[in-house]
């Protein structure tokens, strides 16, 4: 999606659209028992190293799905160094955990499933990585095969084949369901400071 966005917001603002650790070519590290290492604080603490790396004291932060929930971090974690925030397709972790029903689970049922112990999903998942990927993808846009750029397509196989990226993003939902609730329970009573746009 941000092959066909960002060209557009930078014809009017500075873009940087980094891939999260883990996935893309970014750094994979083993995730560790705690799976702090992919934590949503760990990975916009990334962000910011990366900002500041740039020049970029202050920015505006845009995020969509797994990055929406490092930006709300980054903006709970960080409130001096977001001036605005957009959060695009996400309901807090912590919500959804408490309000899953059947429904629910069916329909996130990767949740549960990614983030099982190490090393059961990475082994289901490498048997075939492609037909994992193209399987969620459909599943995510009404099983349409054109929804998606074939090179946007052909990119996220090449990153997905890496057992290493599969590990990764498997830490990425095991932290998701530990010590993201934990950090998100300890921040119940802080809010988002910035102006917040939430789609």
């Amino acid at each position: 999606m941000w092959h066909l966005v960002a060209p557009q917001l930078a014809d009017r603002f500075t873009v940087i659209v980094p891939d999260l650790r883990g996935y893309g070519d970014s750094s994979k590290p083993r995730g560790g028992e705690d799976h702090y290492a992919y934590s949503k604080r760990a990975l916009a603490y990334d962000q910011v190293e990366l900002m500041v790396a740039l020049g970029h004291e202050r920015c505006a932060v845009v995020g969509h799905d797994r990055g929406g929930r490092v930006a709300h971090r980054l903006a709970l974690d960080e409130p001096d160094r977001v001036t605005r925030l957009v959060l695009l397709d996400i309901v807090p972790t912590r919500t959804v955990f408490q309000k899953v029903d059947r429904p629910i689970g069916l329909g996130i049922y990767h949740w549960f499933f990614l983030a099982q112990p190490y090393d059961l999903p990475e082994r289901l998942i490498g048997v075939d990585p492609a037909f994992w990927l193209r399987w969620q993808l459909r599943r995510w846009s009404d099983d349409r095969d054109e929804f998606f750029d074939a090179k946007a397509l052909a990119e996220y196989e090449r990153c997905f084949s890496d057992p290493d990226a599969i590990h990764a993003s498997c830490e990425d939902y095991r932290a998701g369901a530990t010590i993201d609730l934990e950090h998100d329970e300890r921040d119940l009573d802080r809010r988002i400071a910035c102006p917040l746009l939430v789609l």
